[in-house]
This record gives C-alpha cells, structure tokens and sequence, in this order.
C-alpha cells in the first residue's frame, strides 16, 4: 500500500514542521492514488486549510500546467 509516512531521521527532527517520505511501491501516474496519498499527508500537517488546492499547486509545480491537466482529464474519465 503506498502512503506518506513522517520522516524520523535526526535532520527532519532538527528541522520545524513535520516532514513526509513515500512508503511501498508507487502506483501508476494519473491514477490519482498519488494525489490522494499527497492530500492524506497534507491533512495531518498544521495551518493548511485547504490541501486539495495545495497539492494540486505541488503538482502543477512538478509536472507543469499541461502535464497536470492531462492527468486531471485522466482521472475524471476513471470516474
């Protein structure tokens, strides 16, 4: 099962705020498990109000507009 699990080394304690890594194998791109497992992590960290839009932002950032709206489309076709 992939998920984001908090980090436990001794630089992310050192560090303020709470830090995430993937955990198990990641599942295919565009699948929106991604997405799902990034907005999960999102929700547990403090002051974020809306973790939907923030990680859609962190998406557009790694993928670009383009790429983010292809697997966006992706997606709403699956459902």
């Amino acid at each position: 099962m992939f998920k984001y699990v908090e980090r436990k080394s001794a630089k992310a304690k050192k560090r303020k705020g709470k830090s995430y890594v993937a955990e198990g194998k990641k599942p295919k791109l565009g699948s929106g498990k991604r997405f799902s497992a990034l907005e999960g992590a999102l929700e547990k960290k403090k002051g974020i109000r809306s973790p939907e839009k923030l990680a859609a932002w962190i998406g557009r950032k790694k993928y670009g507009a383009k790429k983010m709206g292809q697997l966006s489309a992706m997606g709403r076709k699956r459902k």
